[in-house]
């Protein structure tokens, strides 16, 4: 079964950079966060295939929104991102992204994040280890960054 292809409302303002290049989340909780986006001009390389540093982006952007919220929407930071490429993606196919957590430590967290494409079967196209760091203090400044995360997770 696919995810759900219904977007968030509001999703430009989880991920600004996601949003660019019109990544869609669909489901956002503690456990998991699922979203797709159309291979298009602004994700590809000069070869008209996928760019890997936007397979990259998208991994440590699911990565730490479900650390933030793991955390209990403390500050994450990414430490650490390996990315396999397994295959390419072509200009016009619909890439779903999923992001699951490995491991929940008091100040470390590590994710898995695999994007796929589904042309009648799943396909691996990258899978990631991101590894974030939690816990970090908020200045003062950005004290209300979980609000629209929280709006919209399953908690």
């Amino acid at each position: 079964m696919e995810p759900s292809t219904k977007s968030i409302p509001k999703n430009e303002i989880l991920d600004a950079p996601l949003h660019k290049i019109g990544f869609e989340i669909s489901e956002i909780s503690r456990q998991m966060i699922i979203g797709h986006f159309l291979v298009t001009e602004k994700c590809c390389n000069p070869f008209k295939v996928l760019h890997g540093g936007v397979s990259a982006l998208i991994s440590e952007s699911l990565a730490s929104m479900g650390a933030c919220l793991a955390s209990g929407f403390q500050r994450v930071a990414g430490v650490h991102l390996s990315i396999h490429h397994l295959k390419s993606a072509n200009l016009g196919e619909i890439i779903y992204a999923e992001a699951k957590p490995l491991n929940f430590g008091k100040s470390i967290h590590v994710w898995e994040v695999n994007l796929w494409s589904n042309l009648g079967e799943r396909i691996l196209i990258s899978t990631s280890r991101v590894t974030i760091k939690t816990n970090m203090p908020l200045p003062e400044k950005v004290k209300d960054a979980h609000v629209n995360l929280k709006k919209y997770a399953k908690l």
